[in-house]
């Protein structure tokens, strides 16, 4: 029993130390330009190990040296309260719980469905069904509805792993995100470590990668092709002239106004 104890005592106190580290970590954000995330060093490890190459292009610039069309586009596309909230938007979630909800009833019913369609060509021509595997259903797309500052304490300091315990490790971080730096803050350092391609990061390495230019010079509508990547960098740079791109981009573009910055 007193082994039990002892073991409980060791994991608490484990988590109290990782605690105070994330603390410690965040409160030197305030000063110290963080030059890399968790995530990034993956990415470096899974391009060397797969790859045999180290590719890693990013280049931190200072708040003002961002193009304002850049940090609107970014905030029109990824999280529209972004000044207003806590860190968590509560209605995104509830809206993105709904969607996912509803996604999953229509998926079971699909494949309830199907299964039916299958049951009956097989007792029509056991042999024709017997050889020919079911159509599989195509599964919903899980929305998530995080916010710029969950996005950032996720990318900073966790795992990619998707589990219980590093959601609730990214609400705790993302609330002291929001206790010690400014909004201000938040975004400087999210738009200089966020992904936007296969080993590129940051809002200079995206503008000098995409467009041949600085990130401060960046125009309404490439800001607004920057942002509609973010949520899948990497397959949208190997389509750069997508029509989904171009057009999406149009629209954030023209919400560029009602978006408000920090």
């Amino acid at each position: 029993m007193k082994a039990l104890w002892r073991w409980l005592f060791l994991v608490l106190l484990a988590g109290l130390l990782l605690q105070l580290f994330f603390v410690v970590r965040i409160a030197a954000m305030v000063v110290i330009d963080p030059q890399s995330t968790a995530f990034e060093r993956s990415e470096a490890w899974r391009l060397l190990t797969d790859k045999g190459e180290l590719r890693w292009r990013q280049q931190w610039v200072p708040y003002s040296a961002i193009s304002n069309h850049l940090k609107r586009a970014v905030i029109a596309s990824e999280d529209d309260g972004f000044v207003n909230h806590d860190g968590v938007d509560w209605d995104a979630l509830e809206k993105a719980w709904q969607k996912n909800a509803l996604a999953e009833q229509r998926l079971a019913k699909a494949q309830e469905q199907a299964a039916k369609a299958q049951a009956r060509s097989a007792s029509k021509n056991p042999a024709q069904a017997a050889a020919t595997p079911p159509k599989p259903v195509k599964a919903p797309k899980v929305v998530g509805g995080s916010t710029i500052t969950q996005q950032l304490a996720k990318n900073l300091l966790l795992s990619g792993e998707r589990t219980l315990l590093r959601k609730g490790q990214e609400f705790v971080l993302t609330l002291l995100l929001e206790a010690m730096l400014d909004k201000q803050r938040i975004l400087e350092i999210y738009l200089n470590n966020v992904e936007w391609g296969d080993g590129v990061f940051g809002a200079e390495a995206a503008a000098q990668h995409y467009f041949r230019k600085s990130a401060a010079q960046l125009s309404s509508y490439e800001a607004a092709r920057l942002a509609v990547m973010l949520p899948r960098p990497k397959y949208f740079e190997k389509l750069p002239n997508s029509s989904y791109v171009a057009g999406r981009a149009r629209v954030i573009a023209n919400r560029l106004d009602n978006a408000e910055l920090p």
